[in-house]
């Protein structure tokens, strides 16, 4: 927007890397920049650049939909009026969730409406949310690539959802849901909103990395992903005080099985998830949506499992049509006739040959 048209945008090329070394000092110049450098870097061959662009947009989805939700519950279920929302946010732009969509959050909300005379401008927008398609790409690309993107794919639903503006309209007359708000402490909601939203938004990236990764992996990109964290420190709306750390982390494990497992971002999740359970479960109480917030707890609840139901899905599938499972004392690939309609299928590894990995290539 105009603020990158001024002081220079995040820049993210890809194509042939002699092209890339003729246009690197143009590229260093025009782009933002932060304290280690110019926010542009070198992303990979061609599709690279657009891919990693792409990605950015997923996750601003993401974020987005989280700030959203926390607006939600602490106006409907904390009561905060829009000039106490605007000092929150505002409170919290100088703590770890210091960034750019924080920071405009705490003007939108503090923002007098000019039109009308009276009351805030947010409470005259309609709540009917656009898109340009970059989050659709990345959910259908996370499907492609069979990288699980819930954060981002939940984000995209509510897009979905608020677009039918009518529908909801009728629904609110027609379907029932909680009458009353549970008391709550304030105070206690303020923190607990806090690290829930900084907990999520870890997911959301996360998720945005592994799905950057598995494209690299499976198309030989060789994307850094820690410079793709250092280049969206400046000039992009995604741009957030603890990209630094998510760089750290990569610059200290390349090869990082996923940004939670990092062990200080693992910390911080382990100190959170107690007050974001208990966010997530008021908003259920209170009949608030929370679609992000929701799927980024469970994304973290699934991968923190060692042994998940799973075990029931694919049985099922083994019953049903046949399509064979492994089990966890021997190697192989096993069916059973769970009835006596059940046969014999013959040779199980040319029944798989079909199958779609839930694996990114290796």
């Amino acid at each position: 927007g105009e603020e990158g048209a001024r002081n220079g945008p995040s820049l993210m090329p890809g194509g042939p890397k002699a092209a890339y070394d003729l246009m690197e000092p143009i590229l260093q110049k025009c782009a933002a920049q932060v304290s280690d450098g110019a926010c542009t870097t070198y992303c990979g061959p061609i599709g690279a650049g657009n891919y990693v662009k792409m990605v950015h947009n997923g996750i601003e989805y993401g974020d987005m939909q989280l700030i959203a939700e926390t607006y939600d519950i602490l106006k409907t279920a904390g009561g905060c009026t829009n000039q106490e929302l605007a000092a929150i946010f505002s409170d919290w732009n100088r703590t770890e969730l210091e960034s750019y969509l924080i920071d405009i959050t705490a003007q939108i909300l503090a923002k007098e409406d000019e039109v009308s005379g009276n009351g805030f401008v947010v409470d005259k927008v309609l709540d009917k949310t656009g898109m340009k398609g970059t989050g659709r790409w990345t959910c259908q690309e996370a499907a492609e690539r069979s990288v699980p993107c819930p954060t981002i794919t939940a984000a995209l639903d509510a897009r979905y959802l608020s677009a039918r503006k009518d529908e909801r309209v009728k629904a609110s007359t027609i379907l029932d849901g909680p009458s009353e708000v549970p008391s709550v402490d304030k105070g206690q909601l303020l923190e607990d909103v806090k690290s829930a939203l900084y907990a999520a938004k870890i997911c959301s990236y996360a998720q945005g990395m592994e799905l950057i990764k598995g494209a690299s992996t499976e198309f030989d990109w060789n994307v850094n992903l820690g410079e793709c964290a250092r280049i969206w420190k400046g000039g992009c709306i995604i741009r957030a005080g603890f990209l630094d750390r998510i760089k750290a982390a990569y610059v200290k494990n390349p090869d990082l099985a996923n940004l939670l497992v990092d062990p200080d971002f693992a910390a911080e999740l382990n100190a959170r998830h107690l007050s974001w359970r208990r966010v997530v479960t008021l908003a259920f109480a209170c009949g608030i949506p929370c679609p992000a917030l929701s799927a980024s707890l469970n994304y973290l609840d699934t991968y923190r499992r060692a042994r998940l139901p799973a075990n029931l899905t694919q049985a099922q599938r083994d019953f049903f049509g046949g399509h064979s499972y492994k089990r966890t004392d021997q190697e192989g690939d096993f069916h059973t006739a769970w009835t006596d309609s059940h046969k014999d299928i013959g040779d199980l590894a040319e029944r798989n040959l079909a199958d779609v990995s839930g694996l990114q290539k290796s």
